[in-house]
């Protein structure tokens, strides 16, 4: 019995280290790169643009909001399909 729990204890830490791919590290950290810039630029469009761009990228990885919601990750409904609410 200690052996299947130790094993499904492995896989279950295997699968959460496997959630988050090197690419989405990667999207994180020009994301963050991104933000840092429109935070320090005093012009007010070019921050909503770099903000906007990093919302894009960070939406792209598939991890809008640091993984504390699933509002912002991207549907994969079909197009004629509504998102779930």
């Amino acid at each position: 019995m200690r052996m299947i729990h130790f094993v499904a204890t492995a896989a279950a830490a295997l699968a959460l280290t496997a959630c988050e791919s090197k690419a989405d590290k990667q999207a994180e950290v020009k994301a963050d790169s991104l933000e840092a810039q429109a935070a320090a630029t005093p012009n007010e469009a070019q921050e909503k643009a770099l903000n906007e761009k990093a919302d894009v990228i960070e939406q792209q990885a598939g991890n809008a909001d640091g993984g504390a919601t699933t509002a912002n990750t991207p549907t994969t409904n079909a197009p004629d399909m509504p998102a779930p609410k």
